[in-house]
């Protein structure tokens, strides 16, 4: 049995699911759907591009991989925040959604510092 808290992939699925969850629920706003456009886009990818951050062809190529893998979490990370200051969503879902995404961000500033480290 392995246990999904140290599993990326699948913490990196459960947070696309958590994502799928708010922006399918978000109003049908101008801002609801600006949101869930953005939302959806930076907040599937992490999982998207961990496949191919596993495929990397080089160390660099894995970094940079990493690195787009990052730069989506934290984009994912404001939109759940003004979603927040909004209250457009409900605030519990919206809560756990950002304690997940600040813990993947903290696991891939961690995994890109090792790279880089083994890369020298």
């Amino acid at each position: 049995m392995t246990n999904t808290k140290y599993d990326l992939e699948e913490r990196l699925i459960d947070f696309a699911v958590i994502i799928t969850d708010i922006v399918e629920a978000l109003p049908n706003t101008r801002l609801g759907n600006y949101i869930a456009g953005q939302l959806v886009r930076s907040g599937l990818s992490p999982a998207l591009n961990y496949g191919e951050a596993q495929s990397a062809e080089s160390r660099n190529d894995f970094i940079h991989k990493m690195k787009v893998i990052l730069k989506e979490l934290r984009e994912s990370m404001i939109s759940l925040k003004i979603i927040e200051r909004k209250a457009i969503h409900n605030v519990d879902k919206t809560v756990a959604a950002k304690s997940e995404c600040n813990q993947l961000i903290s696991i891939f500033v961690k995994s890109i510092e090792t790279a880089k480290k083994n890369n020298m």
